[in-house]
């Protein structure tokens, strides 16, 4: 039976009470439609601007009305900051007057949850954009972007903000996919590290931070963006799930969904996966959100459910709490499955314990909750700045170099290409700008983004011609860029991608591309501005990496900036220049020649390449790649002892110097060889790495401990081991490039490890 609240005091706003014992007071007290409506988001304005999620306007159609639902209350709502440009202020005020309501409005007095998008920062007009994740990957730098997820979360929380819907931990498997710009990299450890890096940033300001996408989207077949997925439990063990393991360990509170199917099970109603999996054998005891319109797409587009009730049974029962981004299936259709008996009420309150319990700790039950409305907000100050753009100092990554780099000061230069004098080449798909502001042409960026030619302009005599747009354009165009090269000491191509939602770019959500190549008439632009004789730059501005074999050896220099965010192009200066050492490595590799097809350098041996194949898989430049002005003296690798304990560590010292008289940095990369194991291992992988910065004329001594769980695999039993036997730590600089292979023999016993193994390497 439902009973009334009482008057005063309301136990559940008690701040003195167990927080079990305040969601639980307002369990029992609510109606069922009550207890629903704290399961849905509400996304008010999801009918106007573009399409920003998939099938947007599919579930778009009816109004929504709003008075129902505010009656009994509001669980989430959808990115009021980030549907359409709202000045912040203005924003948070609007904010603040809809919370008002809905405290006012409801019996219980619970203000919604706000969630917004923040894979380039907080996707606000006119807040910090931040450098993509490709750009996080390529830093190799987990305590820098530390204090960007720590920045960020405290901007939310000024706005009244309380969920990030980041960071991606989807692992690169296809570079055609458009989405690859929005992963870390094709590596598990550097997506696992560099990711719980950022999560452990955002949940120290005290948001919520969301990891996507729970789990294997990003292995689709073709490369395909929501295609179905078909990989073993193996590689979905090895490769696919440990970054959410480490970023479940650095205190994620909520994880999202995969839109996919694996096998023919969709992720949105995979009790396997979203329970079993991540509650009972991980632990967690978050919440679980659906990816935008998951649920709906069960009977929508996966063909699994008939209708909006069934659609809404299997996802609750499966473990997805809160149906995002707006009502559809788990209003008026779960209430009806519930009232049926078709689907159990306890399913019910188990989702809504989870997110009442979520609500107490961010303190939207205490009794003295009231939204905040700051007189003021600068969301893009200097300091936000200066992050952004330290970020992509050490992201950015020297390809090839054959001497004309660093430019000299006074050069007189030809800046040429797609990319070269447009302020959104910088950012990424899901930045505010290029998510949302596209749709509103009239309103200005929010945030000042220089140009490559706006920035290489301060210290150089430069010339500009456009060459080609991203994709089409005219002979004429690419004869104008020619001629202006032949007229420059040096030529910088600034080439790449423009980020865009579902075909309306090269790269991003949507995206994809059926090859490698440069998109459009890019190609035939850079073999017109080598032939000239002058030396060409190659900069890339691009959300994943494109085949160079015919003109790389060709290219004075190849610089890579992937999505540099809006400092980037300062940074490029600087990089070209020489006011800044380029220290960023490659987290995807380049693919070699005429390849267009998925390949990593995780691989087992028989993805190499080998004589009963016309197809060679070897990249043109490899995971971890990177050059710099100053290299790096390796001294001594040695391991404390060859003979390394089943359950114990081993130890690796590097010794570095730097005889040049500039700052210059490396990043020790360790990879595992393991020659004989239960089942076909990755040829090598990436167990550690350390970005170590080194002064001029110093030396440094690196100590990394190395767990003998990290040698772990999953076996043919489908049990996690660590056997006894012989491996080789290949220490280096690249994935290809291997200063010293260390022989190591594990010895005990074969072990059993779990969720609680050791996950990282440890550094002195």
């Amino acid at each position: 039976m439902t009973t009334q609240p009482s008057a005063s005091p309301r136990p559940w706003q008690d701040t003195t009470a167990d927080p079990a014992d305040r969601v639980r007071a307002l369990l029992d007290r609510m109606t069922l439609r009550e207890k629903l409506a704290q399961l849905y988001g509400v996304w008010v304005g999801i009918d106007s601007g573009g399409e920003m999620a998939p099938h947007q306007h599919d579930f778009a159609e009816a109004a929504l009305d709003w008075d129902a639902l505010v009656r009994h209350g509001i669980g989430q709502l959808t990115r009021v900051y980030g549907t359409r440009p709202v000045d912040p202020v203005i924003g948070a005020r609007s904010l603040a007057r809809t919370q008002r309501e809905i405290v006012g409005s409801g019996r219980f007095g619970i203000p919604a949850l706000v969630h917004e998008e923040t894979l380039t920062g907080l996707a606000a007009w006119q807040a910090t954009v931040y450098p993509s994740p490709l750009c996080w990957g390529a830093s190799f730098d987990p305590d820098l972007v530390h204090r960007m997820g720590a920045r960020i979360g405290d901007t939310m929380r000024r706005l009244g903000v309380h969920q990030a819907l980041a960071p991606v931990l989807d692992v690169a498997r296809d570079l055609r996919w458009g989405r690859v710009e929005e992963t870390i990299g094709e590596d598990p450890h550097l997506v696992g590290t560099i990711g719980a890096a950022y999560v452990a940033g955002l949940e120290s300001a005290g948001v919520i931070a969301t990891l996507k996408h729970f789990a294997g989207y990003s292995a689709s077949r073709a490369g395909r963006n929501l295609a179905p997925v078909s990989v073993g439990p193996r590689e979905l063990a090895d490769v696919l799930l440990p970054p959410f393991e480490m970023a479940l360990r650095a205190g994620a509170r909520s994880v999202m969904n995969a839109y996919t199917d694996n096998d023919g099970v969709p992720a949105a109603g995979d009790h396997a996966l979203l329970t079993e999996l991540l509650r009972g054998t991980y632990g967690f005891e978050g919440t679980v959100v659906a990816d935008y319109f998951s649920v709906s797409f069960l009977y929508k587009l996966h063909g699994v459910a008939a209708d909006r009730g069934e659609a809404a049974a299997q996802a609750l029962a499966a473990g997805i709490d809160v149906e995002l981004p707006t009502v559809d299936c788990y209003g008026e259709p779960l209430l009806a499955a519930v009232e049926q008996g078709a689907v159990d009420a306890a399913v019910v309150d188990r989702a809504l314990e989870r997110v009442l319990r979520q609500k107490c700790e961010l303190g939207l039950l205490d009794e003295d909750w009231a939204p905040e409305v700051p007189e003021e907000i600068d969301l893009d100050d200097a300091e936000s700045r200066s992050l952004a753009r330290e970020i992509a100092e050490r992201s950015i990554v020297l390809l090839r170099n054959d001497g004309v780099l660093p430019l000299s000061p006074g050069k007189r230069i030809a800046v040429v290409g797609p990319r070269a004098h447009e302020p959104g080449a910088m950012l990424g798909c899901y930045s505010f700008p290029m998510h949302v502001g596209v749709h509103h042409p009239e309103v200005p960026f929010g945030v000042s983004v220089p140009t490559v030619l706006e920035a290489l302009s301060e210290d150089h005599e430069a010339t500009y011609a456009l060459g080609c747009p991203v994709v089409g354009g005219e002979d004429s165009e690419i004869a104008a860029a020619a001629a202006a090269a032949k007229d420059a000491e040096v030529c910088v191509a600034v080439l790449g991608d423009r980020a865009g939602l579902f075909g309306n770019g090269t790269s991003g959500e949507g995206c994809d591309v059926s090859d490698l190549k440069l998109p459009g008439r890019q190609e035939e632009l850079l073999e017109a501005l080598l032939s000239t004789g002058t030396p060409v730059i190659l900069v890339l501005l691009c959300g994943r990496p494109y085949e160079l074999s015919r003109q790389a050896d060709r290219l004075a220099a190849i610089v890579c900036g992937f999505y540099a965010g809006e400092e980037g192009a300062v940074a490029l200066a600087g990089v070209l220049s020489g006011r800044v050492n380029p220290s960023g490595r490659l987290p995807v590799g380049f693919p070699g020649e005429k390849a267009a097809q998925p390949s990593t350098y995780l691989t087992a041996p028989l993805g190499l390449r080998s004589e009963v194949s016309t197809v060679d898989p070897t990249p043109l430049f490899p995971f971890g790649h990177g050059l710099s002005y100053a290299d790096v003296r390796w001294d001594e690798v040695t391991v404390s002892d060859p003979s390394w304990p089943t359950d114990g560590r081993c130890r690796v010292r590097v010794t570095l110097g730097n005889d040049s008289d500039r700052a210059t940095t490396e990043v020790v990369q360790i990879y595992l060889h393991d020659p004989v194991a239960e089942v076909a291992r990755p040829v090598q992988q990436l167990i550690a790495a350390k970005r170590v910065d080194l002064a001029p004329g110093a030396t440094e001594v690196v100590e990394i401990g190395l767990h003998a769980d990290l040698t772990s695999y999953t076996g043919r039993a489908g049990k996690r081991i660590v056997e006894p036997g012989d491996v080789e730590l290949r220490v280096g600089t690249s994935s290809a490039r291997i200063v010293t292979a260390l022989p190591c023999t594990l010895t005990g016993p074969r072990r059993e490890v779990g969720f609680d193994r050791v996950l990282t390497p440890d550094f002195a």
